[in-house]
């Protein structure tokens, strides 16, 4: 009887299925379908068929390809996911179909046209823990695939996979398009890395909290921040911004990983226990080159002596990575803004939710800002910080018609100004608020650069000055700011919103061009960002794109429904009638209501 031989080969399984599909079913049960079908017939299987796939089977939500490559698995993946974005635009957000889709390469098994084994399984857990509109991909593809797209990866570290007994490294493959234009924006692709600075330069990592208590989280991430104000005052230094520094939060990290991504030399990490009026922190400083330990120390203390310890700890830092400092710089980087713990805390609180930027959460750090001035009648920062709250509300179509929100930032920027003349954060947050809320953009620019001036490596202060220079009518010198934060912050959650921003900035310089290429790649990452649709709108409609313009249009409407031709002043408010003149324009050919 002859052998019945199982046949067996490598290659490379992509598995897909629709995020929330029975909810969307249970919404619009035609209309989904429909939908499917439309992606399926248009662009799903014809990018499969044009990179060499071959669908296995398909469910009704989801399938399976086999590619003889990864690189072909990986490039019709992105150009799957790029597409379905793209035509997502003119769907409300609820009916909106996203997909997840997974890749692995390995061994299957083939039989009766059909594929089995641990290769189609990883594959299928990887793509459950992809994100709605995500690319997950295991270490194996990762490898075959680097240096030949030109895409990026995140490293999502080991990961648990059901009914996988090891567990597994995985990455985020980026659907972000690039462009000359986002070269220099982008994280550096796998094996390239940024170019180290001419001058000691440093990432302080998030500290792990090993406290009983999750929630003093905050505590810990108060901490580094602190540390990494301190650090950043000193201009012999570079220092990566904390929301560059925090997407590792959570994370097991590769430091030499680290070192290529954010393009520094040295690294700090640590951890924090707080117990009761107790703390105890560790840190360690790593030469990211090689890998190399330069220096490690704990520091045990009582509450009222946590300035002493992060103080204790950026000297020895500095110590190691730049000696030569002189006395009186190391005195001015090591000021605090206050003396009171109690308002300390409350500050620390209020950054946590600051940071989160959601609606509710940007109320409760006003909240608590307040609070932290009520005990420290002289605290800069927390001033400065509440008054760009508002101007961050107003920016969003939060605050109330008519309230007297921009009457309170005046007096909290008068505070903040009036107590922290040295203070770097609360000089570039008033700056914001009276520049954005009050028009008065020459004090703006005085404050922006005083901030500058006192904390060269204080990445929200170039980032706000590109803002400011844009309604002013500097859109070049607003590129350059803009650019400067973003090398300061490679990594930043919020880089759409630095996107977006420097694309405004080529629209107001009428780069019509670059600004639609620009505000598309923030708004294929983040999909909710306001002034992205706007820039896309406007930017395809002073190009003839009407069609794109519209979809983005859409979107706008979608974000604030509110929104309209007599607001666009308020929102935008630019120095110079002509600009307005052109937003106007532009956005009512892209269908803005008066």
């Amino acid at each position: 009887m002859a052998e019945n031989r199982v046949e067996r080969r490598l290659a490379a399984v992509l598995a897909a299925d629709i995020a929330g599909y029975s909810l969307l079913m249970g919404r619009d049960e035609e209309g989904t379908l429909s939908q499917l079908k439309a992606f399926r017939k248009t662009l799903i299987d014809p990018t499969i068929a044009a990179h060499r796939g071959r669908i296995v089977k398909t469910t009704g939500d989801g399938m399976l390809v086999e590619f003889a490559s990864a690189v072909d698995a990986a490039r019709c993946a992105v150009e799957v996911q790029r597409g379905v974005a793209a035509q997502n635009l003119d769907v409300p957000q609820d009916f909106r179909l996203e997909f997840r889709i997974g890749i692995h390469v390995g061994d299957i098994i083939f039989d009766d046209n059909d594929i089995f084994g641990d290769g189609v399984n990883i594959a299928a857990r990887l793509e459950g823990i992809a994100k709605p509109g995500g690319i997950c991909i295991s270490d194996d593809a990762q490898r075959q695939i680097r240096g030949k797209l030109d895409s990026l990866f995140e490293d999502m570290g080991p990961q648990n996979l059901k009914n996988i007994v090891e567990p597994m490294r995985a990455w985020r493959l980026s659907i972000d398009e690039r462009s000359s234009v986002l070269m220099a924006l982008d994280r550096p692709a796998e094996g390239r890395p940024l170019k180290l600075p001419d001058k000691p330069s440093i990432a302080v990592l998030p500290f792990q909290n090993l406290s009983s208590d999750p929630e003093q989280d905050y505590f810990a991430d108060g901490i580094v921040e602190d540390i990494i104000t301190a650090l950043s005052h000193y201009p012999a230094l570079f220092v990566i911004a904390r929301n560059s520094s925090f997407t590792y939060k959570g994370h097991a990290v590769d430091v030499k990983k680290v070192g290529r991504e954010l393009g520094v030399r040295y690294v700090l990490e640590g951890s924090v226990r707080k117990a009761r009026d107790r703390v105890r922190v560790t840190g360690q400083l790593i030469d990211a080159t090689n890998g190399a330990h330069l220096w490690a120390d704990r520091f045990d203390g009582s509450l009222k002596d946590i300035f002493d310890l992060q103080d204790d700890i950026t000297v020895q830092v500095v110590g190691a990575i730049a000696p030569k400092l002189e006395d009186a710089e190391i005195v001015r980087a090591l000021r605090k803004p206050t003396d009171s713990l109690d308002s300390y805390d409350y500050y620390l609180r209020a950054r946590s939710h600051f940071h989160k930027a959601a609606k509710d959460d940007i109320g409760e750090a006003l909240h608590l800002f307040h609070k932290a001035v009520a005990l420290d009648n002289k605290f800069s920062s927390a001033y400065g910080m509440a008054a760009w709250c508002y101007a961050r509300r107003k920016l969003n179509g939060w605050a109330d018609e008519g309230s007297s929100e921009t009457v309170e930032a005046a007096r909290l920027v008068e505070r903040a100004v009036e107590c922290g003349k040295d203070d770097a954060v609360a000089l570039a947050s008033s700056g914001i608020a009276i520049g954005y809320l009050l028009s008065d953009f020459e004090r703006a620019v005085s404050l922006m650069d005083r901030a500058q001036a006192l904390n060269s490596n204080l990445a929200m202060a170039w980032h706000l000055s590109g803002w400011i220079r844009c309604f002013l009518g500097q859109p070049d010198v607003a590129v350059e700011h803009l650019e400067r934060a973003v090398r300061l912050s490679p990594v930043d959650p919020q880089r759409p919103g630095m996107q977006a921003a420097i694309a405004a900035a080529h629209f107001a310089a009428g780069r019509f061009d670059i600004a639609s290429s620009l505000a598309k790649s923030a708004m294929l990452e983040q999909s909710n960002n306001f002034i992205a649709a706007l820039v896309a709108a406007a930017a395809n409609a002073m190009t003839g794109n009407l069609g794109i313009a519209t979809s983005a249009m859409e979107r706008v409407h979608t974000l604030d429904p509110n929104f309209c031709l007599s607001k666009v002043k308020d929102r935008l408010p630019h120095r110079h009638p002509e600009l307005i003149a052109r937003w106007e324009d532009a956005l009512r050919r892209a269908g803005l209501p008066e």
